[in-house]
């Protein structure tokens, strides 16, 4: 390899890898917002274990996939949140927004004890619009960019985030903005709990 061609290898190497993960990302939100709405059937699934020690397992191995799906869906989702990536690769417009979704649930889980009935529509609400907002112009948008008809075109030209500039970089922006005071609002919970913890030894 000469040197003037390494470039173009960590080129297409970073291509391959955005392309992988925004591809992956279809099935993961798929996968996430099935195994939340599940709970329901899972609960009931409790009462045929007659050992305590299956139906714990059962349970704890529901709620660590589903909740370690969803905080993937929120890493696998930082590409949206680089605008070198956003304008440089086909992507769904929405993406970020759909990652910001996935990161409002996690919030959710952290600050709220338990699935709570309220609290557990809220996430389910939050899953289906950051799948939605995810999946639909990834079909609609990137899968037709490669397609020569007109009407696929001009989706593509809508929905992918290269193709598109004008609304890709503000929402790009904004996605950005709002996963970081997502994460302020964890931060400052958890400093809070942390101080009303009581000290070892006082009364």
């Amino acid at each position: 390899m000469t040197p003037e061609q390494v470039p173009g290898f960590f080129d297409f190497g970073e291509t391959f890898v955005e392309g992988t993960i925004a591809a992956a990302l279809v099935a993961l939100w798929l996968l996430a917002f099935a195994l939340h709405i599940a709970r329901p059937y899972m609960v009931a699934n409790l009462h045929k274990f007659t050992l305590r020690l299956g139906a714990d397992l059962w349970w704890i191995l529901y709620v660590a996939l589903r909740d370690l799906l969803t905080l993937n869906l929120f890493i696998g989702g930082f590409i949206f949140f680089y605008p070198d990536v956003v304008s440089g690769q086909d992507l769904p417009i929405t993406g970020g927004l759909a990652a910001v979704c996935a990161f409002a649930v996690v919030v959710i889980k952290l600050m709220r004890p338990g699935d709570e009935a309220r609290w557990y529509r809220y996430q389910a609400i939050l899953l289906a619009l950051g799948a939605t907002l995810y999946i639909v112009p990834y079909i609609l948008g990137v899968q037709l960019t490669n397609i020569d008809d007109p009407t696929a075109q001009s989706l593509a030209s809508s929905l992918v985030s290269s193709q598109n500039l004008g609304l890709a970089m503000p929402l790009c922006y904004l996605s950005g903005f709002l996963a970081g005071a997502l994460g302020l609002v964890a931060v400052v919970y958890n400093l809070r709990q942390a101080g009303n913890r009581p000290v070892r030894g006082q009364a």
